[in-house]
């Protein structure tokens, strides 16, 4: 298969799910973006729904691309963990900004993505996981550690002037994460909670 055609097709699939959603793109309309035949199109995706699978797998494994760079960085821990949150901020920002319609890409729950969506979410929870675990935080520590960071940029994928936000969030939150390598919590002491590791 032609890889650069594949990219020509999942590219005019972008410009018909921007401009009519999922439900309402037809291969008419992608072969219409592309400036060929149908039945060309039918050479390098089986459907409708094909295309919008293979777009959809597309845009998630740059983005997560973009987050195996930042965790492989030779740099301070918080520095990439801050970057792999970045990678999925950036593809929400990404497919939220560019229409009502974009956004379905993210969606769990749909039948076309869910898997994919999945499949990126673990890969980033596998990653985070690593990085605080080589920074020195116990396995289940690390582990919700990356469960608390991936539920930070869940909730500001949606809020107003999230950009600016995330990194001022993340700065403190990797902060407070990172430095429980040195503390105890210690279980429903009432206010204020952290005491020293002999």
């Amino acid at each position: 298969m032609d890889a650069d055609r594949l990219s020509e097709v999942l590219d005019a699939t972008y410009t018909c799910l921007v401009r009519h959603g999922v439900r309402r793109t037809t291969m008419d309309d992608i072969a219409s973006a592309m400036g060929v035949s149908r039945s060309a199109v039918y050479q390098y995706v089986r459907n409708k729904d094909d295309a919008f699978r293979k777009l959809a797998e597309r845009l998630h494994a740059q983005a997560l691309q973009r987050a195996r760079q930042a965790a492989a960085q030779d740099a301070p821990d918080a520095h990439r963990i801050r970057g792999v949150l970045a990678a999925k901020h950036d593809l929400a920002l990404q497919l939220i900004g560019d229409s009502p319609h974009t956004a379905e890409l993210m969606d769990a729950k749909a039948r076309l993505f869910a898997e994919t969506c999945s499949t990126f979410t673990t890969e980033l929870h596998t990653l985070l996981t690593d990085l605080f675990t080589q920074a020195g935080t116990g396995p289940a520590r690390a582990t919700e550690a990356a469960d608390i960071c991936l539920a930070l940029v869940i909730g500001l994928e949606t809020a107003p002037d999230s950009r600016r936000l995330l990194p001022r969030a993340a700065d403190a939150l990797i902060t407070g994460l990172l430095q429980q390598n040195t503390a105890t919590v210690v279980t429903d002491p009432g206010p204020g909670a952290l005491t020293a590791q002999a």
